[in-house]
């Protein structure tokens, strides 16, 4: 973690120019909104995908004030999706800090939410291109149907095919990280073959991104990641290692009742997580994760050598 935020480094100052970004167009009417933006913007966060967009747009020279909008509405989508999700998984708490709909309504969260969607929108046209726009709302549908997808199909009492689990992290997280690094691209200007090797690259790293994610929800605890242990498989969503495992225990009672959403008991949680651990299923997992960080690496060799790739390079390390 520690050499990341060192690769961050590079766009450190131009991160607290996204940061102003992100906290300006609330109406001076709007003043509970404009707390809860600011809550929002300081409760954590590497703001890795805002940076990744910055790194992208700075292959070429670019018109900086447009690469700042471009990279806030990045990072204001992703906000965006998190207060929805919270409010959709009844979660108090992220990053160890309580969550918007803790002490709002629902009302209250769902409209905030469509706020920061619209001021991403906003932030987007900003840079004057048609094309980044469309990337924009292309990417949002991704999102938000990978959520209704989740949301209609996970309770079918089975645990999800590997090509369901990619399409599912895909929509999830993937898809942002590729959205910011191409559209940085197109606008700096790079050549199209650079565009898509930007593309492709933020794809591979967000893959891996979200199975580390994964990973860390068996191998952490609480305190280290800010949610319970095991809170997707609570919530009846079979990750990757939750899926390796029943390939070596198929039928395994616990995880047939958390897909099933049936009620399980902390103690059934805590016994699986526990034998999940103890299996190497979570070492495999982190294998596969590897696997698609290496992809990305692979993805920046057609990329000017520049300290943008290289740490866009040790990013993905």
């Amino acid at each position: 973690m520690t050499q990341t935020v060192a690769w961050l480094d590079l766009v450190a100052d131009d991160i607290k120019r996204v940061e102003e970004k992100m906290r300006s167009g609330v109406s001076e009417r709007y003043q509970d909104l404009q707390a809860v933006i600011d809550y929002l913007m300081g409760a954590g966060g590497k703001r890795l995908r805002p940076a990744l967009t910055l790194m992208a747009a700075n292959f070429y020279p670019v018109d900086k004030e447009k690469s700042y909008s471009l990279a806030a509405s990045v990072e204001l989508l992703h906000t965006a999706t998190l207060v929805h999700d919270d409010l959709i998984d009844n979660s108090l708490f992220r990053r160890g800090l309580p969550t918007l709909n803790a002490s709002w309504s629902p009302g209250a969260t769902i409209l905030t939410g469509d706020y920061l969607f619209a001021r991403s929108a906003e932030l987007t046209a900003e840079t004057d291109h048609v094309r980044i726009v469309r990337i924009f709302a292309q990417t949002l549908m991704t999102i938000v149907g990978g959520e209704l997808q989740q949301l209609f199909n996970d309770g079918h009492g089975r645990v999800p095919s590997y090509d369901e689990y990619h399409q599912r992290i895909y929509a999830k997280t993937a898809s942002l990280f590729a959205a910011g690094t191409q559209t940085g691209g197109i606008l700096c200007g790079a050549p199209e073959h650079e565009v898509q090797a930007l593309h492709d690259y933020g794809y591979h790293l967000g893959m891996a991104f979200q199975i580390v994610d994964d990973v860390l929800d068996f191998r952490g605890d609480e305190d280290r990641i800010g949610k319970p242990v095991a809170n997707d498989l609570r919530q009846g969503i079979a990750t990757l290692p939750v899926m390796l495992f029943a390939e070596k225990s198929p039928g395994h009672p616990t995880i047939l009742k958390a897909v099933r959403r049936e009620p399980v008991s902390d103690k059934e949680i805590l016994t699986v997580v526990e034998q999940i651990r103890a299996s190497g299923c979570v070492e495999k997992a982190m294998e596969e994760a590897r696997r698609f960080a290496c992809q990305a690496q692979a993805d920046l060799e057609t990329l000017p050598n520049n300290p943008y790739r290289q740490a866009m390079h040790g990013i993905a390390d």
